[in-house]
């Protein structure tokens, strides 16, 4: 009974114990994956659950090699922790936890492509067995950024196969960058005469190249077409992608239609002007000729598209055409454009030269032959305009109506366009002297002025000189005009003189008289005597006007007699008691004294200085008086 009893106690144990190891079995949990760019830190989390306490439980981390095998680089239990040495990761890697809370994190520093590889966390119990996790390190390199490079040469429409047109690069990515090509936003496929060739390359790095060229059979549309490449690559979570820029290709095609015109001038063209004919079709082959014709013989073929006619006629009017011969088609095609040269003919002036007499009407025409274009008339003389109008009327003319008239014509539609015409004409008339502003004229004795002449007239009037008395005066200078003279002479002042011009022609005569006073300029001492002038005035400017140094000297000599026999005669009346004082009749006998001697005071009409006469002619001095 007791030997059944303890049989029973011991298979129940061996249930009881075998029932709790399943319970306790080591869990280990782990990413699937962890990605990391090259360069960067991976962290590789490994979680687990155990009932044995830390002291009972042991971890290692392993990698896998690319032959299957297993490699251990790291070691950890209750009284250790040992890091591999002579593996890849023996200084790049460390353990962080020691599992006390069912995680331990190992980290890997600096990660390279090489370690895209399986990482193995096990747990080992020393009661529940062994437990292991799985986690794939995934390695990412971003790509340099993507080139373009289009393909230098031109392409035809008439080409028979595909033609390379550009190519795409992008360089040490990983994993492999893929690139897709596309015109506009339209991505190219190998179908419909497009063919996308890449080639990779794996550098010795690990990192991936890839190179991508398109061929395709180009049609008119892919000349403003712009190609470009995208980019897709991998990173960490996801993808990213890049854009090359935009490159465009020559495509060359034959021209559907030709088009020509007048670049310049703008608007209305005149003679003279230089005219630029630019010929354009709506192709680009170079085996494109282009040819200008007009009605009037020419033809030209062009080499850039323009053409140049300098000094153009009214004979270079007419419809030129512009062909285009396609060389590789021998397809011809035309267009073409009017052109019409406006033309303004030289004025034509009727009379052109005329002379009349003074005072008759004068009427003439001007008239240019025009392109049916508005034109205007207008008469200018002397750079002012006179009047508007084909005719010109010119009543009563006078020796101012002469001179040089020009008509000028003008189209105002048309910038520089305009003619003219000239009529000189000539007045017939008697003299006309220009009067001068004064011909009274004072100038110092002894002095010499220029007298002027101006005279109009036609034919032109002869000019002499001559004074009052007869005298002929030679001419200084003398110019002349078409119907005018200037004459200028000399004349030395020693007199009063009046000079004469005479003018004359075969219509008649006309004179100028000039009067020319002579003038002396004098100085006096002044008087010190108060009811004269100032005592401060030290001397006073005199001038007086004679008739000649002659009549002057004459002058004097007879108011000094006259002034001598009139002293006498009173002084004569005065001794025979004819002549009586203020307070009545005086002792005629009595003795005077020099002061009572009869004096004449004379004073200048110009000066206030006295000047006192004895009986005998001799100066008095004043306190005498």
């Amino acid at each position: 009974m007791a030997v059944g009893n303890s049989a029973s106690l011991l298979l129940g144990l061996l249930v009881l114990v075998h029932t709790w190891g399943a319970w306790a079995a080591v869990d280990v949990n782990m990413e699937d994956r962890v990605e990391v760019f090259r360069g960067d830190t991976a962290q590789i989390a490994c979680m687990f659950t155990s009932v044995d306490g830390i002291g009972g439980v042991t971890i290692m981390w392993f990698y896998m090699l690319q032959k299957g095998e297993r490699q251990q680089i790291y070691f950890q239990d209750s009284t250790m922790k040992i890091t591999k040495q002579g593996t890849p990761y023996s200084d790049r890697i460390s353990v962080n936890g020691t599992g006390a809370n069912g995680v331990v994190v190992l980290t890997i520093n600096d990660v390279q492509l090489r370690d895209e590889v399986e990482f193995i966390c096990l747990i080992k119990s020393l009661t529940d067995g062994t437990g292991e996790g799985r986690t794939k390190l995934r390695v990412f390199a971003t790509p340099d950024l993507p080139t373009i490079e289009a393909v230098e040469t031109a392409f035809s429409v008439h080409d028979l196969k595909p033609a390379k047109i550009g190519v795409c690069e992008v360089t040490n990515g990983y994993p492999k960058p893929n690139i897709t090509w596309y015109r506009e936003n339209t991505p190219l496929r190998n179908d419909h005469g497009v063919s996308v060739v890449s080639v990779i390359t794996s550098e010795y790095s690990g990192l991936f190249s890839v190179k991508s060229e398109v061929r395709m059979m180009v049609t008119k549309e892919d000349k403003d077409a712009k190609f470009y490449c995208e980019v897709n690559y991998f990173v960490p979570g996801g993808t990213r992608m890049t854009e090359t820029n935009r490159i465009n290709i020559t495509v060359y095609y034959p021209s559907t239609a030709v088009k020509v015109w007048v670049e310049s001038p703008k608007g209305k063209i005149k003679e003279g002007d230089s005219i630029e004919l630019q010929c354009h079709g709506d192709g680009n082959s170079p085996s494109s000729v282009l040819t200008i014709t007009h009605d009037g013989g020419l033809e030209e073929t062009l080499d850039d598209n323009r053409l140049v006619l300098s000094n153009v006629t009214r004979l270079n009017s007419g419809v030129y055409h512009c062909n285009s011969l396609d060389l590789e088609s021998d397809k011809e095609i035309t267009g073409n454009t009017t052109v019409f040269v406006n033309y303004l003919d030289p004025a034509v002036v009727i009379p052109h030269d005329t002379v009349v007499i003074q005072g008759e009407e004068l009427v003439a025409t001007c008239n240019a032959l025009s392109s049916p274009l508005t034109h205007t008339v207008v008469w200018f003389k002397d750079g002012r305009e006179i009047s508007r109008g084909h005719t010109l009327k010119l009543k009563d003319t006078t020796f101012s109506t002469a001179g040089t008239y020009v008509c000028v014509v003008t189209v105002a539609e048309i910038e520089g366009m305009e003619t003219s015409g000239t009529l000189r004409v000539t007045v017939k008339g008697q003299p006309k002297i220009i009067r001068p502003d004064n011909t009274d004229i004072e100038e110092s004795f002894e002095k010499s002025v220029n007298l002027n002449c101006m005279v109009r007239g036609f034919p032109v009037p002869s000019i002499t000189w001559t004074t009052s008395d007869g005298q002929v005066l030679k001419t200084v200078s003398q110019e002349e005009t078409e119907d005018s003279v200037k004459s200028v002479v000399s004349v030395k002042v020693m007199s009063d003189i009046t000079a004469v011009c005479n003018a004359s022609n075969e219509y008649g005569t006309e004179t100028l008289t000039f009067s020319i006073k002579a003038t002396i300029l004098t100085t006096t001492q002044a008087s010190t005597t108060a009811s004269t002038i100032s005592s401060n005035t030290a001397e006073v400017p005199k001038k007086l006007k004679k008739e000649g140094s002659g009549v002057i000297i004459a002058v004097i000599i007879i108011c000094i007699l006259l002034l001598a026999i009139l002293g006498s005669v009173l002084y004569f009346l005065y001794k025979k008691g004819k002549i009586c004082g203020r307070s009545g009749k005086q002792d005629l006998s009595k003795e005077k004294s020099s002061k009572d001697n009869i004096v004449v005071e004379m004073k200048s009409d110009n000066t206030e200085e006295a000047i006192l006469l004895g009986v005998n002619g001799e100066k008095q001095p004043p306190s005498d008086q």
